[in-house]
C-alpha cells in the first residue's frame, strides 16, 4: 500500500516500497508502457486500429475499459494522473467526431508532465485479420525504418521520433537473427504519413547468411497529420540527456556514431619504401628510339624467314 501526502510518497508494507524503488528514477529505465483510451465516440476504424497496436505492443500495453471523457488536447492533466498511476510513459487515444474525423493521438510522458503529442487522421485501413500471415510472438523487437526525405523537416522529425520511441518495443540487450520477426516502416510524403507492418521469412541461400524476404503482415494505414504539440527545444533536450555513468569515456582519437558504433583514427608510421625488392619487368623498362626501329625491323625480316620456311615444308 502506497501512501501519498503532497509531494511526499511514504508506504506502509514492504510491497509498496518495493513498487516504488520500480518507479523511481533509475540509470537504465524500465521498458516503456503504452496506455490505451478510447473516447466517447469511436468509429469501427479507430477501434480495429486499436487493438492491432495493442496486439503489437503486447506485453507492453495497457487497455482502459471505460471511456474517457477528457481529450488530450484540451486537457492533458487526466492522461498524465492515469500515466503515474500505471507507470506508464506512453499513451494511445482514439476518437471520432465530426471536427476530427477518425482521429487517432499518440504521445509521450517525461518526469510525469506530457512531452510530445501528435494527432493523426486516419485516411486509410486494412487490418490485421485481413492479411493471411502468420502472427508474430508476444513481445517481439521490431526493426523500424524510416522512409522518405520530408522526415528531415523539423516538426516532421520530432513526429518520427515520436513514432520510433512509440512502436519500437523492448529493449533486449542482444537479438537473434529468428529474433527479427517483423518490419515496421514509416514512410513519409508531406503531411501523409504510411505505415506498413512486413512478416520476416528466412530463405535458404547458397552462403551461411539466409536470404530475407517480406510478406506485409498488417495492420496497414495511411495518416494525415491533424494537430501536434511539441516540447520546446530546452526540455527535449533534458528529456534525451543521457546519465553520466552511461557515457563513455573520452579516449583520444576515438568517436561514436548516431548507432553506438566506435570509431578510431590509426596513425601509422612512416614506411621505409627503399629496401623492397620489386620485379623489373622488361616489357615497361625505355628503350632509345632507335634500338626501338632495329629491333622492329628485325622482327620483320623475321617473320619473312618464317614464311619461307612454311612454304618449304608445304612443298
Amino acid at each position: 500500500m502506497v501512501k501519498q501526502v503532497g509531494r511526499v510518497t511514504k508506504t506502509k508494507t514492504h510491497k509498496g516500497k518495493r513498487v516504488l524503488e520500480d518507479r523511481a528514477p533509475k540509470v537504465v529505465e524500465n521498458d516503456k508502457t503504452a496506455l490505451f483510451f478510447r473516447g466517447m465516440k469511436t468509429s469501427n476504424v479507430v477501434t480495429d486500429l486499436m487493438h492491432d497496436l495493442h496486439a503489437l505492443k503486447k506485453p507492453l500495453a495497457v487497455q482502459m475499459k471505460r471511456r474517457n471523457q477528457y481529450y488530450p488536447f484540451d486537457d492533458e492533466t487526466p492522461f498524465e494522473i492515469f500515466a503515474d498511476k500505471y507507470d506508464a510513459s506512453l499513451f494511445f487515444f482514439g476518437a471520432n467526431s465530426k471536427k476530427h474525423p477518425n482521429s487517432v493521438t499518440f504521445g509521450r510522458m517525461h518526469d510525469g508532465h506530457l512531452l510530445d503529442m501528435v494527432g493523426l487522421k486516419v485516411v486509410d485501413y486494412k487490418p490485421l485479420s485481413e492479411f493471411n500471415v502468420d502472427k508474430i510472438s508476444v513481445g517481439a523487437k521490431p526493426c523500424i525504418i524510416l522512409e522518405g526525405t520530408d522526415w528531415e523537416e523539423p516538426s516532421m522529425r520530432r513526429i518520427g521520433n515520436l513514432l520510433v520511441d512509440w512502436l519500437r518495443g523492448p529493449s533486449p540487450a542482444k537479438i537473434r537473427l529468428q529474433g527479427l520477426e517483423h518490419v515496421i516502416s514509416l514512410t513519409c510524403i508531406g503531411t501523409k504519413i504510411l505505415l506498413r507492418v512486413y512478416r520476416t521469412q528466412l530463405k535458404k541461400s547458397d552462403s551461411s547468411t539466409p536470404r530475407v524476404e517480406l510478406v506485409e503482415m498488417g495492420p496497414r494505414a495511411d495518416f494525415e497529420v491533424d494537430r501536434k504539440k511539441l516540447a520546446s527545444d530546452a526540455l527535449f533536450k533534458d528529456a534525451c540527456r543521457i546519465p553520466q555513468q552511461l557515457r563513455a569515456k573520452a579516449r583520444k582519437n576515438t568517436s561514436q556514431d548516431v548507432f553506438g558504433s566506435t570509431l578510431a583514427r590509426v596513425h601509422i608510421g612512416k614506411q621505409n619504401t627503399d629496401e623492397i625488392q620489386l620485379r623489373k619487368v622488361k616489357a615497361l623498362k625505355k628503350m632509345p628510339k632507335g634500338q626501338e626501329a632495329a629491333d622492329g625491323r628485325n622482327e620483320e625480316s623475321g617473320d619473312d624467314g618464317d614464311d619461307d620456311d612454311v612454304e618449304e615444308m608445304e612443298e
